[in-house]
């Protein structure tokens, strides 16, 4: 009877007492977060990069 108690409550929650974001609030969250991502990802490209060209005139191939 716990269990069963347990999903009527989880299923109120989430029906009646959850906020959920409108589809243009999620759109302007999927934004922000890809935008963040990306710029993320250039500053870890840049410096991989200028760590790469350090390496290479500290130690040059032979």
């Amino acid at each position: 009877m716990k269990i069963v108690n347990y999903f009527k409550e989880m299923y109120e929650e989430l029906v009646h007492k959850t906020t959920w974001p409108t589809m243009q609030e999620l759109g302007n969250s999927v934004i922000v977060v890809s935008i963040a991502s990306l710029i993320i990802a250039l500053i870890v490209f840049l410096m991989d990069f200028i760590f790469n060209v350090g390496m290479n005139l500290m130690f040059p191939a032979i």
